[in-house]
């Protein structure tokens, strides 16, 4: 029993997608409608760069669902695999659109839609610099969570991720982040600064919550075709309109990735694809159970070794 993956942000490297752009005429159609309804030639920042335009938000978010779906396309037409078939999707964090696209909730023309207000509206919810996010490694998610507690009168910082055994994401404003760090250090407690420019995933992003409730309300969604694992339940979750509220209340709530792996495995899973660029999910499975089998489909080679195995 296998279950499709799909990646979030941070998995995005100029290129992406290119082999797959050059052998497929269909995807450089995929590729003109994302730019036509972007307003924007993201086919150009994502295969040609710069890394810096990739990198801004509010051009990562689409252009990793383009891939991600670009990839799920070419599956679907050109091998017998279906991915279909899976038990369940789940994507971490931006992902999980890619997962509801893929899985027919909603359509391709939607979801860009979708994220060219998401990746905005995350963007601009706090002043570029004035938050961020710390990974933190090799600590339980509880310990994390005493910790911020114990020290809620010195500084505000919130879980974003429960990523993996042993790594944690955390988002709050510089000020909280620097006296974590120092807490950090004092107990000789591994962590590391993420390039981001906001603090994803916790109460910061009010403002952005409040932009993509309005446009994820006026949008149509239809049931999955398959069951999807959600971010903020670390569940299955297969109604539209569930669907709808949850992913409101994501772009506040930790990515509960970890548990929703936990949970996949309990309920029968045994073989995970990532589809989309990098193998950042891959990894972070590695750590969760190592008995798992895991595939990655980000290149042409990859695609034989799919239906090889």
């Amino acid at each position: 029993m296998f279950s499709v993956i799909f990646p979030g942000q941070g998995s995005q490297l100029v290129g992406m997608a290119k082999e797959f752009y050059h052998n497929f005429e269909y995807i450089k159609n995929y590729f003109l409608q994302a730019d036509d309804i972007l307003n924007k030639n993201l086919s150009k920042i994502i295969l040609d760069g710069p890394k810096h335009e990739l990198d801004q938000t509010v051009n990562t978010q689409p252009a990793i669902f383009l891939t991600s779906y670009s990839i799920f396309k070419v599956v679907e037409k050109e091998t017998k695999f279906n991915l279909k078939n899976a038990k369940f999707f789940s994507g971490h964090s931006l992902g999980e659109y890619s997962a509801l696209c893929c899985a027919e909730s909603i359509n391709f023309e939607q979801t860009i839609n979708l994220l060219k207000v998401r990746g905005a509206a995350m963007q601009n919810a706090v002043p570029s610099g004035e938050g961020g996010m710390l990974a933190i490694l090799g600590i339980k998610v509880e310990d994390i969570n005493n910790l911020i507690e114990e020290n809620y009168n010195n500084f505000q910082c919130y879980i974003a991720n429960d990523n993996s055994t042993g790594q944690i994401v955390v988002s709050g404003n510089k000020l909280s982040l620097e006296k974590l760090s120092i807490e950090l250090k004092k107990k000789n407690i591994r962590f590391v600064n993420l390039p981001v420019s906001a603090p994803f995933h916790c109460p910061l992003m009010s403002k952005a919550t409040e932009q993509m409730q309005n446009k994820i309300l006026e949008t149509n969604f239809d049931d999955p075709i398959v069951e999807i694992i959600s971010n903020v339940t670390a569940n299955r979750v297969d109604n539209a309109d569930k669907i709808k509220n949850l992913l409101i209340e994501q772009i506040e709530k930790p990515v509960r990735w970890r548990e929703s792996i936990n949970n996949m495995i309990t309920l029968g899973v045994e073989h995970f694809i990532e589809i989309g660029p990098g193998k950042v999910l891959s990894g972070l499975i590695k750590r969760i159970d190592r008995n798992v089998k895991l595939n990655q489909v980000n290149n042409l080679e990859d695609l034989k070794n799919i239906l090889n195995d």
